[in-house]
């Protein structure tokens, strides 16, 4: 069974009738008609950049949580002169 795109109460794709099956998630759209209207590709463009703005939002995050910057805090922590690890930057004690 097709699977119609609706937007805004209609059908992207201009069929009308009371048994077609429709939905408004992206993913279960099956009618070619409505995947190449405009309205079907503008909303799969939004979709695709609010997932990459999440991706990216994410990996900040996890940068954030970096295993190297918790290592050179708890060097810092340390009393006295503490070296860091090779490859740690030009700084020969914390």
């Amino acid at each position: 069974m097709v699977t119609h795109y609706k937007v805004a109460g209609h059908l992207a794709c201009g069929h009308h009738g009371n048994n077609l099956v429709s939905t408004t998630e992206l993913a279960r759209v099956k009618c070619r008609t409505c995947r190449n209207t405009e309205v079907f590709k503008e909303a799969r463009r939004t979709a695709r950049n609010a997932a990459r703005r999440a991706a990216r939002k994410a990996k900040a995050e996890n940068a954030a949580n970096d295993w190297r910057s918790s290592w050179e805090q708890h060097l810092a922590a340390l009393p006295g002169r503490q070296r860091l690890p090779r490859g740690f930057g030009e700084q020969g004690f914390v």
